[in-house]
């Protein structure tokens, strides 16, 4: 097996959560959100985690206190997701292997999905393998394009899509693993050319691809993975299906 590491986005606020807690700590089922992306990790075999953490930092490294395997970047600005790649750089400086990136605020992250991600990136070895949902309706999500052959072309935002893009069912989940020497360059290649003015993990895999670099991207992940929780009405509906998964388990 080879290096592994992951880092968990957890810096955010969550402001339509109606609650003043970093929205990594509100709580699903009795516990933080961010307690299960991290179990779900460590259960896919990744034993060492960076948690980035931004708002209210030290109630998350509070809450996460007894996991001995975590540590933490500070994200003091939230400038996006690839900035907050970023603010890892000094603990990935020495590291080579396998860099998974998850958002900390998905408490139905998936291991089975993770080990087959893990699978396909140590198997083939590419410099980013992606973790990719087919869903019936991909409405305001970023889709994937592939050639004919199948292979990884681009992520294409929605509002970008073209007619025929917005056909593809295919679509990205913020699920990533990078080959960490690969990828701290790219990295460096980010731009904050858009409406937001911030850096995108998202925009990586097309600066990998763009450089000669294999990206691959396998539709891994499960109906229940897509499920966001940026209001409490989504929590709930959240909450019900951890519910109908614990008592399938």
């Amino acid at each position: 097996m080879s290096n592994r590491l992951a880092i968990v986005l957890a810096a955010g606020k969550g402001t339509r959560m109606e609650m003043d807690i970093p929205k990594v700590l509100v709580p699903a089922c009795g516990r933080p959100l961010v307690d299960y992306v991290l179990d779900a990790v460590e259960s896919a075999g990744i034993d060492k985690s960076i948690v980035v953490v931004g708002y209210k930092a030290d109630q998350v490294k509070a809450a996460l206190s007894d996991r001995s395997n975590v540590s933490f970047a500070l994200q003091s600005e939230q400038k996006g997701t690839g900035h907050a790649v970023q603010m890892c750089r000094d603990q990935l400086a020495n590291f080579q292997g396998a860099v998974l990136v998850v958002t900390g605020d998905s408490p139905l992250t998936q291991t089975s999905s993770l080990t087959e991600l893990l699978s396909l990136f140590e198997k083939e070895q590419p410099a980013c393998a992606m973790g990719t949902l087919l869903c019936d309706d991909p409405t305001g999500l970023g889709r994937i394009v592939r050639d004919d052959d199948g292979q990884f072309v681009a992520i294409v935002e929605d509002k970008d899509a073209s007619d025929e893009q917005k056909q593809i069912n295919e679509v990205n989940m913020s699920t990533y693993i990078f080959d960490c020497e690969k990828l701290l360059p790219a990295l460096d290649q980010l731009q904050d050319n858009n409406s937001q003015g911030e850096l995108y993990i998202t925009d990586v895999p097309g600066i990998l691809k763009s450089a000669g670099h294999e990206v691959m991207a396998l539709a891994c992940l499960k109906p229940c993975e897509a499920l966001s929780i940026n209001n409490l009405a989504q929590l709930k509906v959240a909450e019900e299906e951890m519910r109908k998964q614990q008592c399938k388990s």
